[in-house]
């Protein structure tokens, strides 16, 4: 099968990811755009499963990969084969017919008790039938997400891989499909790696499996397989952006964009690559600017011979000017709030609409405008309902902790997932910030590890924010600040601090004091306390509802004196499952800094912030 990466995605960045001894990984082919909104044929279902500990479907008993060696070698062990015994003197060690079933969408963890800690490689299977009517068009196969490395087999042959375990991959399969009863057998590993994106450690539960959706989008033989449409940054009267075709014949094709509630029409045509670029006058058309009170968003319909697509687009625009961030050119103070990508009450990952209605819901009662979504991309749902309900975002790749940031091919993984979400997200007029890592050392492979992202993420789209999680640390007279060489190359200081909970307790911030020598708007990525719900004491009591919401008192004061302030986002919106937490009274496997505990309850805290953000909001309104 030919394989192509679109430009944001480095082509070797898989084979560099791989371990010497195996062949290089076949590539994704070239992400499509807005999957979310195509007519589609979903494979969400109960799939069968089978776990394999030893990898015994991956490599031989001489630890050579099945992948390198010839068909007639594969043995009887290759469950991708999707066999059944020729009659009953034939060997097979595995039946997929009988084996258990998980849920797709779903995180294994969660859904089968023995393997909530279970990490290593799981066999996926389903059959489907060929659901074109018309033989000539082509047929796509698109994970919206599979964590954390995902090997695609269909009828025994090998379609390809794909390595990261937040962002979407797609594999065209049209030549190799059957008109009836295809076996689509997926095997996603999720062990963890020094040498990853993320790596070994994390704070957060490593969740396996066929987390998002997988579907079937049937495609023309000439498709539009990219578009951009959002106002010029630097001439925000001005409608910019391009559409990408790709296939056979994409040269000198006609195609219009189109948006009937703007009364637009755009005639384009493509260049030799099958490219279409486009900066089209707003004046006198009257548009109303996507913000957080009025989250306008606009149909927008692109046509290209027999291929169209729509997609609702947010117009608006975000900078910075001094130690202000601006939306559509006024100031605007984040009241935020983190978020993992978990539902507590399930205890998993958060993988459905409902799941991300309920996280924005939280959200929104706290009266925030603003979330951080945490450490890696959220499923779609979320940017796509971010949109619609006015809440802007921070998105973030999880470069974390302890980044191998010497390694090329690390640096791949990392440029990779960044570039995946990028493409994404790139329409989505609620992303304002890309995070491109989180507490990271202060090294100098470091710095140039993130410079290079940073230059990535701004050749692509020069349209949002640059910013990291960094460490606080105190000046020579002792007051506290942000020193990190990284915060010359972001758009906004944003650093995490635990003062009260992980140094001394919350009376100490009376006296804290901070100073920025960087003229950017400050963001405070991340501060808070564990209380476990239900659990009371007095206000210096560990682990207590009231130790948390004294914490909150007295950073909320600190907040209201915090110089360059442009908001913030405490940390979290809800109580997740973490293997470090491992305190058997307070803890039980959960990071417990949440606001909102595992069962929805609202803790003392949650009351303070929101009635906190409540009154910033009303004095917001009346200026």
């Amino acid at each position: 099968m030919k394989t192509k990466w679109i430009p944001l995605i480095i082509g070797s960045v898989l084979a560099l990811a791989v371990s010497a001894q195996e062949n290089p990984l076949p590539s994704s082919d070239a992400l499509l755009q807005n999957a979310f909104n195509r007519p589609a044929t979903s494979l969400n279902g109960d799939w069968h499963y089978l776990v394999d500990r030893y990898e015994t479907s991956v490599y031989n008993f001489w630890r050579i990969p099945f992948d390198s060696v010839q068909p007639e070698d594969y043995g009887r062990d290759a469950v991708w084969l999707d066999e059944t015994p020729k009659d009953k003197t034939d060997r097979l060690e595995y039946d997929w017919d009988s084996a258990a079933t998980l849920t797709v969408p779903g995180d294994w963890n969660s859904q089968v008790e023995e393997l909530l800690f279970y990490e290593g490689s799981i066999w996926y299977r389903t059959r489907f039938d060929d659901p074109r009517t018309n033989a000539q068009d082509k047929l796509l196969l698109y994970f919206a997400g599979a964590n954390y490395r995902t090997d695609v087999y269909l009828n025994g042959r090998k379609v390809g891989s794909h390595i990261g375990g937040f962002t979407p991959f797609n594999f065209f399969i049209g030549q190799q499909v059957k008109p009836k009863g295809n076996s689509l057998v997926v095997r996603v590993d999720n062990q963890r790696d020094p040498s990853g994106v993320p790596t070994d450690v994390t704070d957060w539960w490593n969740y396996g499996g066929l987390t998002r959706d997988v579907k079937l989008i049937t495609l023309p033989q000439t498709y539009i397989q990219d578009y951009s449409i959002r106002l010029d940054p630097e001439r925000p009267e001005e409608l910019t952006g391009y559409v990408q075709l790709e296939g056979s014949g994409v040269a000198g094709q006609e195609l219009k964009l189109s948006c009937p509630e703007l009364d637009l029409v755009i005639p384009l045509s493509t260049d030799q690559s099958g490219k279409a670029t486009f900066n089209q006058s707003l004046k006198g058309v009257s548009i109303e600017r996507w913000d957080t009170e009025n989250p306008r968003l606009y149909e927008f319909a692109i046509t290209a011979g027999p291929d169209r697509t729509t997609d609702r687009i947010g117009l608006r625009t975000i900078e910075t000017r001094g130690s202000e961030i601006l939306l559509n050119g006024k100031p605007i103070f984040l009241r935020g709030i983190c978020s993992h990508e978990e539902n507590p009450l399930k205890g998993s990952r958060a993988n459905s609409e409902a799941d991300a209605r309920q996280l924005m819901a939280w959200a929104r009662e706290l009266q925030a405008n603003f979330m951080r979504l945490a450490h890696y991309p959220h499923n779609e749902y979320m940017p796509r309902l971010a949109d619609e309900l006015g809440i802007l975002l921070w998105e973030e790749i999880p470069v974390y902790w302890t980044i191998d940031w010497k390694n090329e091919a690390t640096y791949a993984l990392a440029e990779q997932q960044l570039g995946e979400v990028l493409f994404r997200d790139k329409n989505r007029a609620s992303v304002i910030i890309w995070s491109l890592a989180n507490e990271t050392p202060d090294l100098e492979e470091k710095v140039r590890f993130l410079r290079r992202l940073a230059e990535y993420a701004r050749g692509y789209d020069n349209s949002r924010l640059i910013s990291a999680a960094l460490f606080k640390s105190k000046s020579a007279d002792g007051k506290m600040t942000v020193s990190d060489p990284f915060s010359a190359y972001t758009d906004i200081i944003a650093f995490n601090e635990y003062l009260g909970w992980y140094e001394g307790t919350p009376e100490i911030l009376d006296g804290v004091e901070f100073v920025f020598n960087q003229q950017k708007p400050v963001l405070v990525s991340e501060w808070g306390a564990g209380a476990l719900a239900g659990f009371h004491g007095d206000a210096l009591t560990r682990w207590s509802e009231e130790y948390q919401d004294y914490l909150y008192q007295e950073q909320l004061e600190l907040m209201d004196r915090m110089p360059q302030l442009a908001g913030f986002t405490p940390w979290i919106l809800s109580d997740f499952r973490s293997p470090r937490r491992m305190h058997p009274q307070y803890q039980k496997g959960w990071n417990r800094k949440g606001v909102i505990s595992q069962e929805g309850e609202r803790k003392q805290a949650f009351y303070r912030l929101q009635a906190y953000y409540d009154k910033k909001k009303k004095a917001e309104t009346e200026k």
